[in-house]
């Protein structure tokens, strides 16, 4: 799929919620983009990370502003994209709680709201990480942020992609995060893992990726927001 008949993917069930039981799972899928290249594995080490963000190429994010279903006041917010250095490098999400007003239940980025003492978009990132799942500064290295996202909800959203030392011990808030794991960026930059979904309410017509992750005995349901970020990682790192 080329970035001028991107879909435009809905960040979360909120945006449904006239319906009862919306079930992103259960949208069906209308295609899986197996016959794009996969990002080779040797495109993934640190190193070969810490060049990419250092000489970036010329390339176009392919989905960037989704169909907006609320009227509110545009806020900034950040999140961080956490590459842990294990011998695969492997990508920190959470699934955020049940209670919370915005996005429960989802699979997300560490991230949040900027405050007006954060001093740049990193900085936001970074301090909603350690708030959030509680992992401290020092294990962290910043190498470059992705395009902003703009959410169906007018959050207006900058990704800050960093590498994270392995032995980070993290303290997630329970109010916030109901679970942490992650996933190989090798499974994340690999597009045959990209389902495109496509649903049609009062008339307009949604489209989402999505890239479930069977995460032992769990299917971990990657999709809307986090899922449309990763998949700009991956046309970055595929350009």
């Amino acid at each position: 799929m080329n970035p001028s008949s991107a879909p435009v993917p809905s960040a979360n069930p909120a945006s449904l919620s006239a319906l009862p039981d919306f079930d992103p799972r259960a949208v069906p899928v209308v295609g899986v983009d197996g016959h794009l290249p996969a990002v080779p594995v040797q495109a993934q080490t640190p190193q070969a990370l810490r060049a990419r963000f250092a000489h970036p190429p010329v390339w176009t994010p392919e989905v960037v502003l989704e169909k907006k279903f609320m009227h509110r006041e545009p806020a900034h917010a950040s999140v961080l994209v956490p590459i842990v250095l294990r011998e695969q490098p492997m990508v920190l999400l959470t699934e955020r709680t049940a209670h919370l007003s915005t996005h429960s239940g989802q699979v997300a980025f560490p991230g949040g709201r900027a405050d007006p003492e954060d001093v740049s978009t990193s900085d936001t990132a970074l301090r909603e990480a350690e708030e959030e799942v509680g992992l401290a500064r020092r294990f962290v290295e910043v190498l470059g942020v992705l395009p902003t996202y703009v959410t169906g909800s007018s959050f207006i959203i900058t990704p800050v992609v960093a590498l994270v030392q392995p032995d980070c011990v993290l303290h997630p808030n329970p109010y916030e995060v109901a679970d942490v794991f992650e996933v190989p960026l090798a499974f994340l930059l690999n597009p045959a893992h990209h389902q495109r979904h496509v649903f049609e309410w009062q008339g307009v017509h949604r489209e989402w990726f999505s890239m479930p992750y069977q995460d032992g005995t769990k299917n971990r349901f990657i999709w809307g927001a986090t899922a449309g970020m990763l998949r700009n990682f991956y046309r970055f790192m595929q350009a």
